[in-house]
């Protein structure tokens, strides 16, 4: 939850031109970073989870898969799932509906969807975990997050009761841009 040193680093809508331009560039600025870099910011980013986790205690979450040089947080889910805590990851089931989530835990057979993306193998559909961890591929200070544009995450914040949102960003994704009237703010991005 560290702060920024500086704005210079800031990409916006402007230097884009457009949503999908932006997306491009802050893309390309996660896939950019050296290894021993991202190494850092990811375990200084699921410290700061860990501690989140301590504090709230959540029974249930629901975390990701990283894909695209997303944080790779793997390290401490095996934590949270060893202090009992739930895991589940998304299940995109259709293109215009909320996210499902199935069951999870580290070890289990995975096989990849139509996306892309690893799922669990056995297919255990599980109801809406309490905290959902999200990966941002920007974010603002306004606390809304740019994703890769399917409005998954945003149809499923949209449920009720509504999930606790965190958004998962590297502090050099920071970009200046205008929310949407779809778009839901994370309640805390946690960012290295």
């Amino acid at each position: 939850m560290t702060q920024p040193k500086n704005s210079e680093h800031k990409l916006s809508i402007e230097t884009a031109q457009s949503r999908p331009e932006l997306r491009q560039l802050l893309r390309k600025k996660r896939l950019d970073m050296k290894t021993e870099q991202k190494l850092a910011l990811d375990a200084g980013i699921g410290r700061q989870l860990l501690v989140w986790c301590q504090q709230h205690k959540p029974s249930s979450i629901g975390v990701y898969w990283p894909i695209q040089a997303e944080p790779d947080l793997r390290l401490p889910y095996q934590e949270l799932q060893e202090s009992g805590v739930h895991l589940a990851l998304p299940l995109v089931v259709a293109r215009d509906q909320a996210l499902s989530f199935l069951d999870w835990q580290m070890g289990d057979a995975m096989v990849v969807d139509q996306y892309g993306i690893a799922i669990p193998a056995h297919g255990r559909l599980v109801s809406l975990p309490q905290v959902l961890i999200i990966p941002c591929l920007g974010w603002n200070q306004a606390g809304y997050r740019l994703g890769y544009g399917g409005g998954f995450y945003d149809r499923t914040l949209a449920a009720s009761p509504r999930p606790v949102a965190i958004g998962i960003a590297y502090a050099c994704t920071e970009a200046e841009f205008v929310s949407e009237p779809h778009d839901i703010a994370m309640d805390v991005i946690i960012r290295a």
